[in-house]
């Protein structure tokens, strides 16, 4: 017999180690995202059984590995995994969340999700490159999950890369592979840090990336 949905949600509580109050927000935000997924495709149906492992707790789980950044960029935020997510984890001792998602219908669900969770944040229903260059200079971290490549995400997030800022990037089976294929174009102070919700899978830190130049 597999575990419910609530026994998975006290697990996922207790791991992240969140206060009754912040626990009742995720509970808040994750109502609104099992609502909004009968009329929109936020997450694959088949990960709906575990939500709250495959998705909040593989978010929050970059809470322990975020040095308190003056802002935090999520980058493709759709259904607000991982920017929504750390949103609400902070709330007690915020800092600005940016979350980018160019499609009108997810940055809706962003803002309700938002408001019944309780938090502030800014959404810009806008394409990445459109956003971040406002965003440079800040001392940012950037984080994005289940969006591009790494190399394609170093790519977008570059106007802040260039400004000193870090990144936080979710990443599957394949992040060995992205990381060699981005040192390629990159110098990079990177590291790979075992997911604590699938054994296959790393998050990506980045300390400091600055793009190669090739001689003429």
């Amino acid at each position: 017999m597999g575990v419910s949905r609530n026994e998975d949600r006290e697990r996922v509580v207790a791991s992240l180690g969140v206060s009754r109050e912040t626990a009742g927000r995720l509970d808040a935000f994750v109502a609104t995202l099992l609502k909004w997924q009968r009329v929109q495709n936020l997450i694959a149906p088949s990960t709906i059984p575990d939500v709250w492992t495959r998705h909040v707790e593989d978010s929050g789980q970059l809470m322990r590995l975020l040095d308190r950044p003056v802002q935090l960029v999520d980058l493709g935020s759709g259904a607000g995994f991982p920017g929504l997510v750390l949103a609400i984890l902070s709330h007690e001792d915020p800092f600005p969340v940016h979350l980018i998602e160019s499609n009108n219908g997810k940055a809706a669900f962003l803002r309700e999700a938002a408001r019944t969770a309780g938090v502030s944040v800014q959404i810009h229903a806008r394409r990445a490159g459109d956003v971040v260059g406002e965003l440079s200079g800040k001392g940012s971290i950037v984080t994005a999950r289940a969006l591009a490549p790494l190399p394609d995400l170093l790519e977008m997030a570059e106007p802040l890369l260039k400004t000193g800022a870090g990144g936080l990037f979710l990443k599957g089976r394949e992040a060995r592979r992205e990381l060699t294929e981005a040192d390629k174009s990159w110098r990079l102070d990177a590291e790979l840090v075992p997911s604590i919700t699938d054994p296959t899978a790393y998050i990506v830190r980045v300390r400091s990336a600055d793009r190669r130049t090739t001689d003429a």
